[in-house]
């Protein structure tokens, strides 16, 4: 990378890591938490709150990308940024479950990573996109072991509340990284050289990576509806459950970048990238079986989630990383809005179905649906290529 391609992904990498770290720090303990608000004895409307935050992302990703396309993509990424820290001062005032889904529906509003990630596609060349994009993956996946570590323990001293304050306190820094640390974007394109949604809805492969990721997060979401919960039931107390949690993130990050990168660089994206997406089928059938026992094994859950988050990693690095390639650049923002809103849909299906799904069939069924996702994506995913060959050198 050249001296302002690190200093982009670095910089444009921070701004993921600020807005996620807000994100993640609530996830390990929301369903926790909620029971204590008027109304969270109810799992569904739990699950809603969790998940709401994707509908609403879902419904302004692809305006938001677009219009990244059109006015730049830091007005777009500052705009959103401010919106999040709103939603997310609502969230920690809110004396109930309903006013704290309005706060999580705001929080979704600042719907800005078409744009950041569009805009980073800019400021790298083709020959070093997937080492950038696996820098912003890089950074997502130590914000979820950070948060993993520190939500318990925050939650403990200054409850759901204090954590949403805090997470408004990461939006407006992040809004300070925009505004001076990252570098000018790009002239924007002419007029005539922009692409047109319907060009992107039309591409097979650009839609066969958005069902990916919808999949993906729907998932990841609805574990964490039953996950933390198996882990009390194998005797570990919510405020420890770090204790796994760190281990299994650092752990998939150390197989990833010893092997699994290695193995791209060589030509094995593909393989990879399949690979990865058939151990998160295994480890759904590995959280069923080990769910069966009235006492689960605390190892073998953690072994579990090291290896869920091999494959979790892998895709978070790989899947923009492609979307990126297979787009047009004049279309970027576009696409990437598409991909993204996918990504919110599958956040709001994974916590609202999660939620219903944990409410009529508990644990068990919640692995039952997210093995046959991912078996599904799986099959739709087998006939992927890696990319078009005049956009990238794999």
């Amino acid at each position: 990378m050249t001296p302002a391609e690190r200093r982009a992904s670095g910089a444009l990498a921070s701004i993921y890591a600020l807005r996620m770290l807000g994100l993640f720090l609530v996830l390990p303990v929301f369903a926790l938490q909620a029971r204590h608000y008027p109304g969270g004895d109810n799992a569904a409307l739990v699950g809603l709150a969790m998940g709401i935050y994707g509908l609403t992302q879902a419904l302004l990703q692809v305006p938001l990308g677009m219009a990244s396309d059109r006015i730049g993509r830091k007005p777009v990424i500052l705009g959103g940024l401010a919106l999040f820290a709103i939603g997310s001062a609502v969230a920690a005032w809110a004396p109930s479950l309903t006013w704290l889904a309005i706060g999580r529906a705001l929080q979704g509003g600042g719907a800005i990573s078409a744009a950041v990630t569009a805009l980073l596609a800019d400021l790298t060349r083709d020959s070093v996109r997937t080492k950038s994009m696996a820098l912003v993956g890089i950074s997502i996946a130590l914000m979820f072991a950070l948060s993993l570590v520190a939500a318990p323990v925050l939650a403990e001293h200054i409850g759901l509340s204090g954590l949403f304050l805090l997470t408004a306190g990461l939006a407006l820094t992040g809004m300070a990284v925009v505004a001076w640390v990252v570098p000018p974007e790009p002239p924007l394109p002419g007029v005539a050289g922009r692409g047109s949604l319907r060009e992107v809805l039309r591409d097979p492969e650009l839609l066969r990576v958005d069902l990916g990721v919808f999949v993906l997060h729907a998932v990841q979401i609805a574990m964490w509806m039953a996950v933390p919960a198996l882990l009390v039931q194998a005797g570990l107390d919510a405020q420890h459950h770090w204790q796994v949690y760190l281990p299994a993130v650092i752990g998939s990050l150390l197989v990833i970048g010893g092997l699994l990168f290695r193995l791209e660089r060589k030509g094995y994206f593909r393989a990879v990238y399949l690979g990865s997406i058939l151990l998160i089928v295994l480890v759904q059938l590995g959280f069923l079986f080990t769910l069966q026992d009235s006492a689960p094994s605390l190892w073998l859950s953690g072994i579990l989630l090291t290896l869920y988050f091999v494959g979790f990693n892998t895709q978070e690095a790989s899947q923009p990383s492609l979307a990126s390639r297979l787009a047009a650049p004049h279309q970027r923002g576009a696409a990437l809005g598409v991909y993204n809103t996918l990504m919110s849909l599958g956040i709001f299906a994974g916590g609202s179905l999660g939620g219903l799904v944990v409410q009529q069939w508990g644990g068990s069924g919640i692995f039952v649906a997210s093995t046959v996702l991912m078996a599904s994506w799986l099959l739709l995913a087998w006939p992927m290529r890696p990319g078009r060959s005049s956009a990238v050198r794999d």
